[in-house]
């Protein structure tokens, strides 16, 4: 995978504390929590047991010397695994809001308060902070997780990176959390599953939900919610943001893009008025809960601090298997704009099942593929639609019923596209099949899979 490469860096300084089996520290609870320095790495080596343990990364590490939380895999590519059910906190911490997460990043007691900076965690399979589930707290009490428990808290930080992590089986397997005290900035999240998060019933839990000040979403995999959740695939409330080269199936949206209600910060920040989606596969399953795929603006309803700018939307792979009708966006006001270039939007259904808005807002489509006969809006359209330049002829996606949306050599979609790159953002890569990505040999095909070097 072309982004482990990014695992293997030199330290400057630090120390290594080796978890597991015949290692230096046979739990996660005996390395050093509380006094963690930059370039200090924790190896958790894998083992047939779940680790049933839980933390706080309180500590600043530099952009030289991150302090890194790695998952060393089994022989057959196993990640370790942190059960939070039944968990115990690591001695010699205290820290608050422990019954939001297995793993915190954030603020504590002990260690003293901080925002933590350049931390890494990778590697790692994480799972059971839900409802239900039990811990044993820092003080030694037996505590029941909240229903909006994540499998990762980031509470706040600066230069995190969650790498190659599977976070399932949680109320949020991801949460990104700013208010008006502490803006997390400068986020990546990298090559990781999230499925089977949520709560039955709920809108309120999803797979991912964050709000930060520059955050990248690139090369993870998003799969369906836990039964029954009706919560978003990725929920954002950020500046800054980019989703690129992801793969996202499932949820109520797969992307729900609305304005940041806790943090008047990120609604000040210029860059929270353009946001970038691009070379991801959005797939759409029959009976999944709203025909809406994309949702950008705002849902607090305090309207002057929803998004209201603009959505680049470019060389994606939307694919919808409903029977019924799909609407590929629902922008929240006549003030949020989508630019659409360089897209395939293919339904299994007829094209008239498909409409390109809700109601509100502006939709700008050039240079995209879509079946003939879709429509503007199924509910009459109160902002505006420019279409033009569509992709015609055949849309030559390999194997639909395989999840193959790969171009044919006949495709239409071959050598159609125009070169459009805005705020400089190239869809220069693309994503494999699943949690990896290759280089797009050149971006001249439309849609997210294109031709690869080799």
């Amino acid at each position: 995978m072309w982004w482990l490469l990014a695992m293997v860096g030199s330290v400057v300084w630090g120390e290594t504390y080796e978890v597991g089996p015949g290692r230096g520290l046979e739990t996660i609870g005996a390395a050093p929590w509380a006094r963690l320095q930059a370039g200090d790495t924790v190896l958790i080596h894998y083992r047939e047991e779940p680790y049933r343990e839980k933390w706080v990364i309180c500590a600043r590490g530099t952009e030289e010397a991150p302090i890194t939380v790695r998952g060393v895999l089994s022989a057959d590519g196993k990640r370790p695994v942190i059960e939070g059910a039944d968990a115990v906190t690591a001695p010699g911490v205290n820290y608050w809001s422990e019954q939001r997460g297995v793993i915190k990043i954030g603020g504590a007691n002990v260690p003293a308060d901080t925002m933590p900076a350049h931390v890494v965690v990778e590697n790692l399979e994480i799972r059971g902070a839900r409802r239900g589930n039990r811990f044993r707290d820092d003080g030694g009490a037996v505590t029941e997780y909240l229903a909006n428990a994540s499998a990762i808290y980031l509470e706040k930080g600066e230069r995190i990176t969650v790498r190659n992590c599977v976070m399932h089986d949680s109320g949020n397997g991801l949460f990104v959390a700013s208010g008006a005290a502490a803006v997390s900035r400068d986020i990546l999240i990298e090559g990781n599953y999230l499925y089977g998060n949520g709560n039955a019933g709920s809108a309120f839990e999803h797979n991912s939900y964050t709000a930060a000040v520059g955050i990248t979403f690139q090369f993870n995999r998003y799969g369906p919610l836990r039964e029954g959740a009706i919560g978003n695939g990725l929920k954002d409330r950020s500046a800054g943001l980019a989703v690129r080269w992801n793969w996202i199936e499932g949820g109520n949206r797969q992307l729900d893009l609305v304005d940041a209600e806790d943090s008047a910060a990120i609604v000040g920040e210029a860059s929270y008025r353009e946001t970038f989606v691009y070379g991801n596969v959005l797939k759409e399953r029959a009976g999944d809960g709203n025909r809406q795929m994309v949702h950008y603006g705002g849902d607090s309803g305090t309207v002057g601090d929803y998004r209201k700018g603009t959505l680049y939307f470019f060389h994606n792979t939307v694919v919808s298997l409903r029977t019924d009708r799909t609407t590929l966006f629902r922008l929240s006001t006549n003030e949020e704009k989508v630019e659409a270039r360089n897209n395939i939007f293919y339904v299994t259904a007829a094209g008239n099942t498909v409409s390109v808005m809700d109601q509100t807002g502006q939709v700008e489509m050039r240079r995209n593929w879509i079946k003939p006969g879709w429509v503007g809006s199924f509910s009459g359209v109160t902002g505006s639609i420019t279409a033009e330049d569509w992709v015609e002829g055949e849309v030559g996606l390999v194997n639909v019923e395989e999840d193959d949306f790969g171009l044919t050599a006949a495709s239409a979609n071959r050598g159609a596209a125009v070169e459009w790159a805005p705020g400089g953002h190239v869809a220069e890569w693309q994503y494999r099949r699943h949690q990896d990505g290759v280089k797009r040999k050149g971006v001249t095909d439309v849609g997210a899979l294109g031709e690869v070097e080799e």
